[in-house]
């Protein structure tokens, strides 16, 4: 492997973080059994849902070294596949005579891959993060690469015009539903190479064990934590529906500040506001209560629960 290329590969080991409850295990196991008939993955969910964990869950349990994308409107083909950078100068300096002084200079310019041609010269696993934030036009390598199974190179940057890809490459995709700011239309063509695998939110075993991995807090405090925020998910009251990102953030602060998940707490009430709804960070508590349906949808759930 070439040593600018060596930025660009991550190991294939698991976050020590990551939580594996049958829910996760079940998800992985059916994306490996695709990995293995050499057919790209592609985990399609809303924010917060998990989606590039499980990606790099995932290609750790594959095994192969991990180069990470991610999706970007700036994004053009040479982002991905590579260009060229700078010049290389090369002088000789021919004294075989004495007197005779003989000086060869060539300039030539410098082809550089970039991580998708990494990715499939290598054999590595490739994680393209959000790809749909990228433009169509500059996925259109990726269509050769799935199907015919190789990558068209500019004919100035390398001698090889085609490059074979790998037998152990292997591709997984993410991204969020169509209707997201900032998402551009897959083509249908790329969509039909590869197996889409919806990820929706955990169920609640999960959640509660990602949010006491995350923070550190006891079982029946993230249960409690988890429950108000899937509660409120539900019943649909915000126009942001919080995720397992939010249960984690309450859960951090609760920990740092040595407080607990209780309905007597201003302060644990106010946080909850804070981190799950629009409503006024300076109000009061008691203001919160009779300010709006998302106000007192949420003060109800944080009584029962806890």
């Amino acid at each position: 492997m070439l040593d600018e290329e060596a930025f660009t590969v991550i190991e294939p080991v698991a976050d020590k973080h990551f939580v594996a409850t049958p829910f996760v295990k079940d998800l992985a196991d059916q994306a490996l059994a695709y990995l293995k008939a050499d057919l790209p993955i592609h985990f399609c969910g809303p924010a917060g849902t998990g989606k590039s964990s499980l990606a790099m869950y995932v290609a750790a349990k594959w095994g192969r070294p991990i180069v990470m994308i991610h999706g970007d409107e700036e994004f053009k083909t040479s982002d991905l596949v590579g260009a060229e950078y700078g010049y290389r100068l090369k002088r000789v300096h021919d004294r075989y005579i004495s007197t005779v002084k003989k000086l060869e200079e060539d300039v030539v310019k410098k082809w550089m891959d970039n991580r998708l041609t990494v990715a499939v010269k290598n054999g590595f696993t490739l994680i393209y993060d959000e790809f749909t934030r990228s433009r169509p036009e500059a996925n259109n390598v990726l269509l050769a690469i799935l199907e015919e199974k190789m990558l068209e190179l500019p004919s100035i940057g390398s001698e090889e015009t085609y490059l074979r890809v790998d037998p152990n490459f292997r591709a997984i995709f993410t991204s969020n539903p169509e209707e997201y700011a900032g998402i551009y239309k897959a083509q249908d063509a790329l969509r039909d190479r590869f197996v889409t695998m919806n990820v929706g939110f955990f169920d609640e075993e999960t959640e509660i064990q990602i949010v006491k991995s995350r923070s550190g807090i006891p079982d029946a405090e993230a249960k409690k934590i988890v429950k108000v925020v899937r509660n409120f998910r539900n019943l649909g009251v915000h126009k942001h529906l919080p995720s397992i990102r939010e249960s984690i953030k309450i859960a951090r602060v609760l920990k740092k500040g040595d407080k607990k998940p209780s309905k007597r707490d201003p302060f644990f009430k106010k946080l909850c506001f804070h981190v799950l709804t629009d409503v006024n960070h300076a109000m009061d508590p008691a203001e919160m209560r009779g300010t709006n349906k998302n106000g007192r949808t949420l003060s109800r759930l944080i009584h029962e629960y806890c």
